[in-house]
């Protein structure tokens, strides 16, 4: 899959706020540093597309962008960041989870777990929400580029252990440095909910 085209159409943090045409959704959620916003501009091929910051937990929002005119693309706002107040977590997993679940549209979650650390707790939590809610699930383990062949095998053993993933979850890998297989990657992230030309 190429996507030719991505525009930014809305932020919200209530049901209200959200786009009401009905097209399907594919939302992106992950920990705070797991480089969403990176991943998201490469895959678009757009380098501002999603607001990358040098401080981990700035989304703070859901954030909507329209692929092709076929599709949105969902920014959930990123998770298990220290240095914010109790209140402040417990608002964003209020956010998110108010998103998941009743929201008809969704029809696949992509969760991204960094690739060299085994994936936290956060992330576990996180994997179980997505499940709990229905939804169909790409694990998309971030910053390939940092390791080595050996030591992807080790890393997909450790991610598909710790999340307890089904047969059904697929797990792949990518680097949003080098953004080799970005056509791959978006043909397993997006398959089913686009037309091909």
């Amino acid at each position: 899959m190429i996507i030719k085209n991505s525009e930014f159409i809305t932020s919200a943090t209530r049901k209200e706020q959200y786009p009401q045409d009905n097209l399907v959704e594919i939302a992106f959620v992950g920990r705070s540093n797991v480089g969403k916003s990176s991943i998201i501009n490469a895959i678009t091929n757009r380098r501002n597309l999603a607001r990358v910051s040098g401080t981990p937990g700035r989304t703070r929002l859901v954030n909507f962008f329209l692929i092709n005119k076929e599709f949105y693309l969902v920014d959930l706002p990123g998770y298990g960041y220290a240095k914010v107040s109790k209140s402040e977590k417990q608002n964003w997993g209020n956010i998110i989870e108010t998103y998941l679940k009743d929201r008809p549209q969704l029809k696949r979650v992509v969760l991204l777990v960094d690739c060299r650390h085994k994936p936290t707790e956060d992330d576990i939590l996180m994997y179980q929400w997505i499940k709990y809610y229905g939804y169909d699930v790409v694990v998309v383990g971030t910053k390939r580029d940092k390791i080595s062949n050996n030591q992807l095998k080790a890393s997909e053993k450790v991610i598909k252990e710790t999340l307890k993933l089904s047969d059904e979850d697929l797990l792949t890998f990518y680097s949003s440095l080098n953004k080799k297989g970005t056509e791959e990657l978006n043909s397993i992230i997006f398959k089913g909910y686009y037309i091909e030309d």
